[in-house]
């Protein structure tokens, strides 16, 4: 029996491969929506006849949507299994976009009201939080403990390459072909990621989570559920707490390089695109590099306390240059390269983690809840995408800049203490586990590549 799971492994090592790039196109898909659309607005306000406040007010539909829906997605993921979850998920979410595209796209005798623009991106959100927890158990069932670090950071670098590739297609097509081709454009993307999921996705059929010596054809029986454990809500609040300082960067910078000082649209693009660039890599680097090493927790606790030294600098530079430099002409160039630089590094400290933290969650969560527990760090990343782009422009009408990032870095503070405690226990054994599994995990791989 040892010998034919052996060899089954051996054939199925190849094909998780699969399974990831299902992951990360589906991801890919639904962030290009989430982030894609709201990169509309100059269009999408003339097109609709909304104003500002409107505009705010219908595109924050989205991320309500994604926060109300993860948990209950993730907990039927568990149920139902990875496959199903993220075929309902995705056509429903394609049927979505393909109703707005019939039926809430303005044209010249028809102009859609606001209430069917709002429902709409809501129901978008509601179905399109289905991807994340789904795929993100396809890819730890499929992954072994050597491997999954890297797996989920690579499936995580979809997030922002979709919104970057919305981000530049949607405002075209907005500008060019109308909503029409916006939400149609973005139901293909769906479709395609549905046709991939049923060529590809399915349930391993041998335990590759776990090292060859200890595999078993026998089920193991699901943990308790992360909703009554303590451990797993104290990661879930530290991953919303060392998103907010991201958030704040992502949303925030462009506006302070440009008030603060005076910097022009060019040069804000090239700080946005180093940090967005510079957290891709580390993502897939760190991912990497725990793997080897089972020091997720450790890498967790580094990254909130360098995000909380970056941000602190930042702040006592911004506070300095208030005081003794005058803004008004603009900058020394010396400055600006200075804030720039801290700005970049700061957003790649709290953006590199984002992979790790959510395979050390899922570990934590145990077998049977991992779609359940990706689900609840996914509801408090996105309550801080929610939150922050609202608190920020009250803390900075009080207080000013340096107050923002100071409480950026009090956030990415709350962070280290919650990544302190969360699965301490756990993570030394799981450390044991990766470096006693990661040999037979490479003679297992050799294998398959024979």
């Amino acid at each position: 029996m040892k010998h034919a799971i052996e060899q089954a492994t051996g054939r199925l090592a190849s094909h998780r491969w699969k399974v990831l790039s299902v992951g990360v196109v589906a991801n890919a898909s639904f962030a290009a929506a989430f982030a894609g659309i709201p990169a509309t607005a100059v269009s999408l306000r003339p097109a609709y006849g909304i104003g500002t406040g409107e505009l705010g007010i219908v595109l924050g539909m989205l991320g309500l949507g994604i926060v109300l829906s993860e948990l209950p997605w993730g907990l039927l993921t568990d149920r139902w299994g990875d496959r199903r979850v993220l075929l309902l998920g995705l056509a429903s979410t394609m049927a979505a976009l393909v109703a707005m595209a019939i039926w809430v796209s303005p044209t010249a005798a028809y102009v859609p009201g606001t209430h069917a623009l709002a429902a709409g991106f809501l129901a978008v959100g509601l179905l399109g939080g289905s991807v994340n927890g789904s795929s993100g158990r396809a890819v730890m069932a499929w992954f072994g403990p050597t491997e999954r670090g890297l797996a989920m950071s690579i499936r995580q670098t979809a997030v922002p390459a979709g919104a970057g590739m919305g981000a530049l297609l949607l405002p075209v097509l907005a500008a060019h072909a109308g909503f029409m081709w916006v939400y149609g454009a973005l139901a293909a993307m769906c479709f395609l990621s549905v046709i991939l999921t049923i060529i590809w996705v399915r349930e391993p059929t041998v335990d590759v989570q776990q090292p060859a010596a200890n595999r078993s054809p026998d089920a193991v029986k699901p943990a308790r559920s992360p909703l009554l454990r303590g451990e797993v809500w104290r990661m879930v609040g530290g991953i919303a707490a060392l998103c907010m300082p991201q958030v704040a960067v992502i949303t925030f910078a462009s506006v302070f390089l440009h008030d603060f000082g005076h910097v022009g649209s060019e040069a804000t693009g090239a700080v946005l695109a180093a940090v967005q660039i510079g957290a891709a890599v580390m993502r897939v680097w760190s991912g990497r590099w725990t793997d080897r090493r089972g020091n997720r927790n450790a890498y967790l606790r580094l990254c909130a306390a360098l995000t909380v030294a970056l941000f602190v600098v930042l702040a006592a530079s911004t506070a300095w240059c208030a005081h003794t430099v005058h803004a008004a002409p603009g900058l020394p160039l010396f400055v600006l390269i200075g804030l720039s630089v801290l700005l970049v590094a700061g957003g790649i400290a709290a953006s590199a983690w984002h992979g790790v933290a959510f395979t050390e969650l899922a570990t934590l969560a145990g077998d049977g809840r991992v779609g359940s527990a990706l689900a609840m760090g996914n509801t408090g990343a996105f309550i801080a995408f929610w939150l922050a782009p609202s608190l920020i422009p009250m803390l900075l009408a009080a207080m000013g800049w340096t107050a923002v990032w100071l409480g950026a870095a009090a956030c990415a503070g709350l962070a280290w203490p919650a990544f302190a405690r969360a699965g301490s226990n756990r993570s030394h054994t799981g450390a044991a586990m990766v470096v006693a599994a990661r040999k037979s995990d490479r003679q297992t791989n050799r294998g398959a590549a024979i």
